[in-house]
């Protein structure tokens, strides 16, 4: 490890140092897990317990004031101690520097940077491509548990994303606020799940997420990005998929681990293609499948490397006998049906529109089908959208009981119904992550029109390659107008904490 010199808390007047700082702490540590654990896997005795710990930030201030009140973020609430844990400062870098740098700014105190007293649990300390030599009896696999730190749950829940998380008391007893949404634990924790579910590395992803609940949309995406990447004009570098299968732009050279991505034999369970650009402002698209619990799994952990904005464009039921197959829907409302956050937000909790994603997924829409103003209204309605947990709910009796859910859309004012919007949304607003919603409808189970073989293959290789690059333009929207324009202060909080 590093000598206790360089590990010493240190107050800092400028970004660059203050990170610099915190990465020789987290690098330090990591190493030393590493080097412990290849020891022990080689059937090394060790002497004792093996612990490093998480770099922490640390803020003191004793005035409200700051400087710009159009800001969405990077300010704390008021006077007081505020700090989190800090990890993979090679993989947060940029995001890092701009909240070190915003804190600066904003309250003209310095930044202490130190030793926490946060363990890393050693399975966070393996890089991507580490594989152990050897394999560990049951009788050493137990012993690892005493040897080195494992991850604790304790550590790592959504407490403060959920406003329910109750300061600790800092060395001089006064509470000990947080600085961020998330722990360093809990991003290491969805890091790792986010390899498992999507194939692809952290590294990969982009600033601007796409999601969908069809194949289809991602067999397009797959033929566009390769169809970017032979362009040797194309703003994108890269296209990466399951496997860490990386494509590089025509005329850029290979980069380090590019050789490393295999195909997997098979996909996994949401898998994610990433179109990327240098500045990570390029566009992810997942495939998360059918299901609410699947929208907030993924919303989950996608949530820690804070994007900028994501989006579902998947295919819905249209509730209204005046839709078309292949009419659009842009959501403004949801009912949230779908339960599985209803203990993490409250269903009173309103999920509201963000006017900067509205405009420029309806702009989309426009440009994309040449269809202006009152025109545009003969393909896309705009209204609440209804997300299920129940897929075959139509199937309820439907007795004229106020309990029937034709009822309770019927008096919703819903316009189409799905599987996942509702679920995506509210985990954007929860974890302050800017969505969005654009659906198509491919079917209308309460008008008799439901998917036929044939009639359905035909109908989604028809509308998918618009819809998809409506999705695509509207990023290239939101990009181009700036992502200051973008981050809603409608979703902060009372005492929000000041990352982003």
């Amino acid at each position: 490890m590093a000598t206790p010199t360089l590990l010493k808390a240190q107050s800092f007047t400028d970004a660059d140092a203050a990170l610099a700082h915190a990465s020789t702490i987290y690098n330090a540590g990591i190493g030393h897990l590493r080097d412990s654990l290849q020891r022990f896997v080689a059937g090394e005795t060790l002497g004792q317990h093996v612990r490093a710990c998480y770099p922490y930030l640390r803020v003191h201030t004793d005035t409200v004031a700051r400087a710009d009140s159009r800001l969405a973020y990077g300010f704390v609430a008021g006077p007081g101690t505020y700090e989190t844990t800090l990890t993979r400062p090679d993989l947060f870098h940029d995001y890092y520097r701009e909240q070190f740098t915003l804190l600066l700014k904003n309250h003209g105190v310095s930044l202490e940077v130190g030793l926490s007293s946060q363990p890393i649990p050693v399975h966070f300390s393996l890089a991507e491509n580490d594989h152990l030599e050897g394999s560990l009896t049951r009788e050493r696999r137990l012993l690892l548990r005493d040897q080195f730190d494992l991850p604790d749950l304790a550590a790592m829940d959504d407490g403060i994303a959920n406003g329910t998380h109750e300061p600790e008391p800092g060395p001089d007893g006064r509470p000990k606020f947080p600085l961020a949404l998330f722990t360093a634990p809990r991003v290491d924790y969805s890091l790792h799940r986010l390899r498992h579910y999507t194939g692809t590395a952290p590294d990969h992803f982009q600033n601007f997420i796409l999601f969908t609940n069809y194949q289809f949309y991602i067999d397009e995406f797959v033929r566009l990005g390769h169809e970017a990447m032979a362009k040797g004009d194309s703003e994108y570098t890269a296209f990466v998929e399951p496997g860490n299968v990386v494509t590089r732009r025509a005329g850029l050279p290979s980069e380090p681990g590019d050789d490393t991505g295999i195909a997997p034999p098979r996909l996994p369970q949401m898998p994610a293609y990433h179109l990327m650009r240098g500045d990570r402002a390029g566009i992810t698209m997942v495939n998360i499948g059918v299901g609410p619990a699947n929208a907030k799994t993924i919303t989950d952990h996608i949530a820690v490397l804070r994007p900028h904005a994501w989006i579902m464009l998947g295919h819905c039921a249209g509730l209204r006998n005046t839709q078309a197959l292949g009419d659009y829907v842009l959501a403004h409302g949801y009912v949230r049906e779908d339960h599985v956050l209803d203990e993490d937000l409250p269903l009173w909790v309103p999920v509201p529109p963000l006017a900067e994603i509205q405009v420029a997924l309806e702009s989309a829409v426009e440009e994309i089908t040449q269809l202006k103003g009152y025109e545009l209204k003969r393909i896309m309605r705009t209204g609440t959208v209804a997300s299920t947990d129940n897929r075959n709910w139509e199937l309820l009796p439907s007795h004229h009981s106020a309990t029937t859910p034709e009822r309770r859309f019927s008096q919703s004012r819903a316009i189409a119904l799905d599987m996942e919007s509702a679920t995506i949304a509210a985990n954007g607003f929860r974890f302050r992550v800017p969505y969005g919603t654009l659906l198509c409808v491919s079917d209308k189970p309460l008008h008799g029109e439901i998917k036929l073989p044939g009639m359905a293959n035909h109908f989604y290789r028809e509308r998918v390659d618009q819809h998809l690059r409506i999705g695509i333009r509207a990023v290239e929207l939101l990009r181009s107008q700036g992502v200051d324009q973008l981050h809603s202060r409608k979703l902060r909080s009372f005492a929000e904490v000041a990352f982003q």
